[in-house]
C-alpha cells in the first residue's frame, strides 16, 4: 500500500501543477477573452472526451499484462505530454498533446484496481481513502506549486511537471512492485473495452445496477461545481486569485484529513452502503449552503461543515470494486474512470452556460449560487436513487433467506 501511495500522490502533484497555469498557457493563442474561453473548453474537452475512449481499454490491458506496465505506460505519457505542452507553439498541437495524454493516461483507474489486488473486501473503503487522501494531498501542494514557478514562467509547471512524471516512472520501474498474479490475468476482449459496452457490463455487476447512475450524477455535480467555483465566487464575493487559490487548499486539506485519517474510524462505525447515504446527504446540503451562502468566510464554514460528503467516492468505489471478481478489477475501475470522464466532459457544458445567465447579477445575490443549487438537485437525485437500490437489495436478501429453509 505504501508503493502505490507514494505513486499516486507524485502523480497527482504533477497533474496539479498545471491547474493554476494551463488557462494562461492557452490565452496566448487567442487574441480576445471570448476566443479564449472557447478553445480552453476544447482542450478540456479534447483531453476529457480522449480519456474516457482510453481509462476502459488500458483497464482490460492491466488486467492482461498487470498494472505496473500500464501504470508505467501512463507515467510515460504524462511526462510527454507536458513536456509537448510546454514546447507548444501552436493551439493544434496543444489540442493534440491533451488528446493523446487523455489516450494514454488512466492511472487512477489502475492505481484502485491495484489496491482491490492487494485488499480484503472489508479493507477496500478504507484503501480507497487513503488513495483519496493523496489525491487530496496532491491537489493541495501541486497547484500551489505550479502557482509559484508560473510566476516566473509559464512554462515551467508543466517543466517540472514532466519531471516528476519521469521520477514516477523511474520510481515503478525499480521499486513498485506488480499485485496482479499471473493466475488471476485475464484476456483482454476488445468488446468490452468500448466505453459504452463497458458501462453495461458495470451496470450488470451484481449488487451495481443503479449504483452507476448514483456515480454518474454524484460525479456531474463535482464537475459543475469545479467549473463555476471560481467564477461564483468571484461574481458573489469579488474573490481574486488569491482567495480562491486559499478555497481550494481548504477542499483539498478537507479532503485529504476526511480520507487518510477520519474515514477508517468511520467505517468501524457505519457500513460503506450506509456511509455512502451519509455522505450523499451531506454534499447535497453542502451545495445548497454554497451557493445561499451571504459571505467569503461562509464558504470555508460549510467546507468544515461538509466533512462527511468527503466519503462518498471511497464508499461507493468499494461497492463496485468488491462486487467485481479478482480478474476483472481493472476493466471495473476503468470503467468506472470512463464514466467519470464522461461526466468531466457534460459538467462544463451544463456548468459555464448556468453561471453564464447568472453572472450580470450583482454582487451578493442568491441567484448568482444557480449553478450550486443545480448541484443540489443532481445529487439529492443521486441520493434517493442509491437508498432505493440499498432498500431494494435488502429486500431481496430478506425475501432470499426466508425462502432458504423450505428449499
Amino acid at each position: 500500500m505504501r508503493f502505490i501511495m507514494i505513486t499516486v500522490l507524485i502523480d497527482m502533484v504533477s497533474i496539479g501543477l498545471i491547474v493554476p497555469v494551463l488557462p494562461l498557457l492557452i490565452g496566448n493563442f487567442t487574441t480576445n477573452p471570448t476566443e479564449h474561453v472557447l478553445w480552453y473548453g476544447v482542450v478540456a474537452f479534447a483531453y476529457s472526451a480522449a480519456n474516457f475512449f482510453g481509462a476502459p481499454i488500458l483497464g482490460g490491458l492491466s488486467d492482461r499484462y498487470g498494472r505496473r506496465p500500464v501504470l508505467l505506460l501512463g507515467f510515460c505519457g504524462l511526462a510527454l505530454n507536458f513536456f509537448a505542452t510546454a514546447l507548444a507553439t501552436q493551439l493544434w498541437v496543444l489540442i493534440a498533446v491533451r488528446l493523446m495524454g487523455g489516450l494514454m493516461q488512466a492511472n487512477a483507474a489502475v492505481a484502485n484496481a491495484y489496491v482491490a489486488d492487494i485488499s480484503t473486501p472489508e479493507e477496500r473503503a478504507k484503501r480507497f481513502g487513503m488513495l483519496g487522501a493523496m489525491f487530496g494531498l496532491g491537489f493541495i501542494i501541486g497547484p500551489v506549486m505550479g502557482g509559484l514557478l508560473g510566476g516566473i514562467d509559464l512554462h515551467l509547471p508543466f517543466f517540472m511537471a514532466g519531471s516528476l512524471a519521469l521520477l514516477n516512472l523511474l520510481y515503478g520501474y525499480f521499486v513498485l512492485p506488480e499485485s496482479l498474479p499471473v493466475a488471476k490475468r485475464r484476456a483482454v476482449t476488445w468488446s468490452s473495452a468500448n466505453p459504452i459496452t463497458s458501462l453495461k457490463k458495470l451496470g450488470r455487476l451484481e449488487g451495481v445496477g443503479s449504483l452507476v447512475a448514483v456515480i454518474a450524477l454524484s460525479n456531474l455535480a463535482q464537475f459543475v461545481m469545479y467549473t463555476v467555483w471560481v467564477l461564483y465566487t468571484t461574481f458573489k464575493f469579488g474573490w481574486g486569485p488569491t482567495e480562491n487559490g486559499w478555497s481550494m487548499f481548504a477542499v483539498g486539506l478537507a479532503a485529504a484529513l476526511v480520507q487518510g485519517v477520519l474515514l477508517g474510524r468511520l467505517l468501524k462505525r457505519f457500513e460503506a452502503k450506509k456511509l455512502a447515504i451519509i455522505g450523499l446527504v451531506s454534499s447535497t446540503l453542502g451545495y445548497l449552503a454554497w451557493g445561499l451562502a451571504p459571505a467569503g468566510w461562509v464558504m470555508y464554514l460549510i467546507i468544515a461543515l461538509n466533512l462527511l460528503g468527503f466519503t462518498v467516492t471511497a464508499s461507493m468505489q468499494s461497492i463496485v470494486s468488491n462486487a467485481a471478481d479478482a480478474s476483472s478489477q481493472g476493466q471495473t475501475m476503468g470503467s468506472v474512470a470512463s464514466l467519470t470522464s464522461l461526466m468531466a466532459v457534460v459538467g462544463p457544458v451544463l456548468g459555464a452556460p448556468l453561471m453564464g445567465a447568472v453572472s450580470h447579477l450583482e454582487r451578493g445575490d442568491w441567484r448568482i449560487g444557480a449553478p450550486f443549487y443545480f448541484c443540489a438537485a443532481v445529487q439529492l437525485l443521486s441520493m434517493l436513487v442509491a437508498t432505493r437500490h440499498f432498500r431494494r437489495e435488502r429486500q431481496l436478501a430478506s425475501l432470499s433467506a426466508a425462502q432458504s429453509p423450505a428449499a
